[in-house]
């Protein structure tokens, strides 16, 4: 696994059920194509793979 991931959001979260609004907002992402890093962990990769359809990750 890499050390961080590069998540940047590609698609609105206006027609997304709520939870998956509530789990990009707690990865960070605020507005459509901002992107925050974060340690690459179990956990992050939970929550990305929840919402996969509304961002891009990479590996730094």
């Amino acid at each position: 696994m890499a050390d961080k991931l590069k998540i940047t959001l590609v698609k609105s979260t206006i027609g997304a059920i709520p939870k998956h609004r509530k789990t990009v907002e707690a990865l960070g992402l605020t507005k459509l194509h901002k992107t925050v890093e974060q340690n690459d962990n179990k956990a992050i990769r939970g929550m990305v793979h929840s919402i996969q359809h509304l961002v891009k990750v990479e590996e730094i």
